[in-house]
């Protein structure tokens, strides 16, 4: 069962009773979306850039893609959006965030329109948005495209340590372009080198409230 609980930054979250764990950080749920994956995320990877994929893990609330969403709606970037989710949320559920008051009534309204039909095939919801929500865990997900970025939002490693481990890791990266971003809130030594055998530079960032740092990691080009 999942139970909406309020953030230290206002906005909510859930708490996931079967994992045991927050979808977001209890400091702040929109700092940190904000902080770690659109500022460190997809402005640092869309600069100059009309046209951005994105392949997210773990959909969750949908707090990225609203996010990212009005982003990029604002500096007419056209948005390819992919987030996996092998538990997707009910729409009321969605509605229950009290997330619609983060982004304009349109780009709420055409998310939530197009939300369901997304967890079935890719739903083009604005002129400038696709999405689409592949109802797979990351280990069964297969696909011949590429990103220019990878919004790494697994839950953490000490409730779902399967999806930090190096063989889950390089499977991810495995998705995106040369010179593509993997970014994600968490950073330790073993995700470090996970990522490092893969081709990337890494960068440790400043973190979200009640973090130290994060990682961005850029892939090698050719």
């Amino acid at each position: 069962m999942n139970i909406i609980t309020k953030t230290a930054d206002g906005s909510n979250t859930l708490y996931n009773e079967t994992i045991g764990e927050h979808y977001h950080s209890k400091h702040g749920a929109l700092q940190e979306s904000k902080h770690v994956f659109i500022d460190a995320g997809l402005k640092f990877a869309s600069a100059e850039k009309s046209e951005i994929s994105i392949l997210e893990v773990g959909f969750g609330t949908g707090l990225n893609f609203i996010l990212s969403f009005e982003y990029c709606t604002l500096n007419n970037i056209k948005l390819n959006y992919t987030s996996i989710e092998a538990f997707p949320l009910t729409l009321d559920v969605i509605n229950q965030t009290g997330y619609s008051e983060y982004v304009s009534p349109q780009i709420w309204s055409d998310f939530t329109a197009g939300y369901d039909k997304a967890l079935t095939e890719t739903q083009n919801i604005s002129p400038l948005c696709n999405l689409e929500i592949p109802h797979t865990t990351l280990t069964e997900f297969s696909t011949d495209k590429k990103f220019d970025v990878i919004y790494y939002d697994a839950f953490s490693v000490q409730h779902q340590p399967e999806m930090w481990s190096d063989e889950i890791i390089s499977h991810a990266c495995s998705f995106l372009k040369p010179g593509g971003t993997f970014v994600t809130y968490a950073i330790t030594g073993k995700l470090k080198r996970a990522v490092k055998a893969n081709g990337f530079t890494i960068e440790k960032l400043p973190g979200a409230p009640g973090k130290r740092e994060m990682l961005r990691a850029t892939k090698a080009e050719g």
